[in-house]
Order: structure tokens, then sequence, then C-alpha cells
């Protein structure tokens, strides 16, 4: 697709503006630049992300932070084992009409708004979490026999704590694999510890002002599909996800052993998707391999399924996923 004047004048625009949002999320989020990066990539990609990190580390007030800036309607879930579905997508409820007789009426759960944090998601159970999948993969809610759009745009940012096992419930590789990316959210440095000390993120946060809106967000990511990616790159990201599955011949040795199910096909979906919008971010029109590397442990920690050798002798999914790239990248250069 050839990319015209105006669409590369209207690109450098909203650049500066992701920019300028980035600033200003940073005035709030002490360090995590990764993480940040990292969950604007999945919306710039029109994608849904899942933090993984334990308690105290800001990811509740990222996702409020984000939402601010863009000037999203914000809705947060607090998932627990006594959660039902009826609590996210709402309910029939049986109310009195203007001549007053007995109706039924739809009430609106949470679901409905831009940006849904569903926070420590692994904590209710598979039914409750199974009420997120119609909404994150086809943008609808079914409720009554009746089926409902949801807010355009419309992300899902889910939370959960790497650590506590009691109470909390798996999450099944179908739901897993409606998350566009898996992000770690690692502890803070000792530096960035004492600037959450000295700074005072609420306070910040109270002055924070909308520097764009969901309709140009929504046409950020129709710029963001327009990004140019070479042939020989998509071969390359076929082959990632190829060699990921341990009965390909051609995997490598720490993928046959350690691997029970590798990426499918949304695995590849994302990893194109994530490293347009990576490029995006970086001022580029075309995507490079080096977008492609950095979103791919958090494109497939989460579609990796580990079998029980690796779990016991914890060689983890990042682990296996940087031999992949390795063996992938000793002995070739992908074309840009």
């Amino acid at each position: 697709m050839t990319q015209t004047t105006a669409w590369k004048e209207s690109w450098k625009k909203q650049v500066a503006t992701i920019e300028e949002v980035k600033a200003s999320i940073g005035q709030v989020i002490v360090g995590q630049e990764n993480v940040v990066e990292q969950v604007l990539i999945a919306m710039l990609a029109g994608g849904h992300a899942l933090l993984e990190g334990v308690p105290g580390l800001g990811k509740t007030l990222l996702v409020r932070t984000i939402a601010r800036c863009l000037d999203l309607t914000f809705s947060r879930v607090q998932f627990t084992p006594d959660l039902m579905p009826a609590d996210i997508i709402g309910t029939q409820m049986l109310t009195k009409d203007e001549q007053g007789r007995d109706v039924f009426s739809y009430h609106k759960g949470p679901i409905f708004g831009n940006l849904i944090l569903a926070d420590e998601i692994n904590r209710a159970t598979p039914k409750t979490q199974s009420a997120l999948l119609e909404a994150m993969q086809e943008h609808t809610v079914t409720a009554g026999g009746q089926t409902r759009a949801l807010p355009r745009p419309f992300f899902v940012l889910a939370t959960q704590n790497p650590l506590e096992m009691e109470g909390t419930y798996i999450l099944p590789e179908a739901q897993l694999d409606r998350f566009l990316l898996k992000i770690r959210v690692d502890f803070p440095t000792e530096a960035d510890l004492k600037e959450i000390v000295l700074r005072s993120p609420e306070a910040f946060a109270s002055e924070l002002k909308p520097i764009a809106d969901g309709n140009t967000l929504i046409q950020m990511k129709k710029n963001v599909q327009e990004v140019l990616i070479a042939e020989e790159l998509v071969d390359f990201i076929v082959k990632i996800i190829w060699l990921s599955h341990p009965l390909h011949t051609q995997a490598p040795a720490k993928i046959q052993r350690y691997v029970m199910a590798g990426a499918g096909p949304r695995g590849v979906q994302a990893l194109v998707q994530a490293a347009k919008a990576r490029a995006f971010l970086a001022h580029r029109f075309n995507v490079a391999q080096e977008d492609v590397l950095a979103v791919a442990p958090a494109v497939l920690r989460h579609r990796i399924i580990r079998n029980f050798e690796a779990e016991a002798t914890g060689v983890s999914t990042d682990d296996l996923i940087a031999d992949l790239i390795h063996d992938l990248t000793k002995d070739q250069i992908v074309k840009q």
C-alpha cells in the first residue's frame, strides 16, 4: 500500500500526540518505561493486555492514568471468587414502566466502557472469566437474548499476581490467547523506589488533562495497520511461530524438550500487529526486525505452554523464547 503525503502528515501529528501521552504518564508512573510502551503498543494495535506483577507496583494507577490522558471511559472490576458474570456484563431487572406495568429492562454492567481494568482476573471462577471472551473478541455483549455493541474504542487491561496461588483460578489457554500481550511488571530499581518516596503520584494524577480522545486513538489504530512490513519479515514471523512447536523437526532442542504446545495462528497475527505498533512509536513507516524481536516475548510468553519437566526444573517461558530467537538470528540477518 502506498503511503500518501496526507497519511504521513497525519502520522507525524499522531506520533507527537503519543509522545505527549508518554510524557504525561511519566509524571505519574515512576520508571516502568518498558511497561508503558508495551501497554500503548497493545492499545495502538487494537488489542488487550495482561499485566503480571506483585501487588503495589502501580498497575491500577497506570491504567487510570492512561484513561485520563486519552479521555477514555474507565471501569474497574475487582475480580473475586464470588463475582458473577452478570456483575460484569449487566443483567435484566424487573422494573415498572410509565403505566406502572412490570417490565424487564437491561441494566448495563461495567464492561460498557472504553478502558476496562480487570483487576486480579485469576481470582474469579472460570465461569466469570469467560464472561469477557465475547467482549474481548467480538466487542459485543449478549444478555437477555439480545446482542449489544460495546463502546469504541474498547480495551481490557487485566492484572494478576504471579505469586499468590491460594484462591486463584488459572486462565485457560483460550482466554489467554485473547490477550495480545502478556506484560511483566518488574519490581522497581533502588533509584525508582527512592523517587516513589519523594514524589506524590496522586498529586500529579489529579492535575492530568486529556491529551487525545477515543476517536484519535481509533484513527491511530488505522494508521498503524498501514505501516509497511516486508514479505521477508512476514516469513520470519511465521518461522518463529512454527519453531515454537516441539514437533517441528527444526525446533531448538529446548523447545522440543520443555514445550507441550506452541503458539497458534493468533500468535502470527499478534506479532505482526504489535511489531507495526512499535514501529509507529519508533517514528518509522515500516517494520524492522528489531520491532519483531522486541515484542516477541510479550506476544509469546502466554501462548507457549511448558510441560511438567520445564516447570519442575524452573525453565521459564522467557528462557525458551530467548533460546528460540537466538537460534533463528545467529546465522542470518533479515532484510529490512
